[in-house]
């Protein structure tokens, strides 16, 4: 049964703070798939696009893939389009969609650079993007907060400390 899965009827709730993870050893023997990291960040991000991004990204005419590729731009005010994909981390298609249907909102501007054959797409942020994106920003950062206040200081620091070692391990 995954850990934190309703327990059958009559069956005892399982115990959510036993980490099989502990005493892991190099074979990860005793991992199951729903204890994977991979498995547990992957239904992490689905369900907290769902509950927290989605609801305040709807409430101003966005979808969840149109307010991240907004916040990147934000951000960094112009990029490369394959630097986008990159820090998106969704696929190109998808971006590519994306990235339109915000330029048809007048939210972002596309412009080729170079006139090579594979002219590079430099894509940024419009006056109303930005206007957009700062309607947005408190919202979205209330919705994390909330997530994030949901573990105690010791356990934010230590997931945040264990997400960026992991991060700079893989890349």
């Amino acid at each position: 049964m995954p850990r934190d899965a309703a327990p059958a009827q009559g069956q005892p709730a399982p115990d959510l703070t036993a980490s099989p993870w502990t005493d892991l050893d190099e074979a990860g023997n005793g991992l199951t798939v729903d204890n994977f990291l991979t498995t547990m960040l992957s239904q992490l991000v689905t369900a907290l696009r769902s509950t927290v991004t989605k609801p305040y990204a709807e409430q101003f005419g966005l979808t969840v893939p149109e307010w991240r590729i907004l916040a990147l731009l934000a951000h960094a005010k112009e990029l490369p389009f394959s630097e986008l994909v990159t820090q998106s981390t969704s696929d190109k298609a998808l971006v590519s969609r994306t990235l339109r249907l915000l330029e048809d909102r007048g939210l972002v501007r596309l412009t080729s650079a170079g006139n090579t054959p594979r002219k590079k797409l430099i894509c940024a942020i419009t006056e109303a993007g930005s206007t957009l994106h700062d309607q947005v920003m408190p919202l979205a950062r209330k919705g994390q907060a909330e997530v994030i206040r949901m573990l105690s200081p010791q356990e934010r620091e230590a997931v945040y400390l264990g997400l960026r070692k992991l991060l700079r391990a893989q890349g």
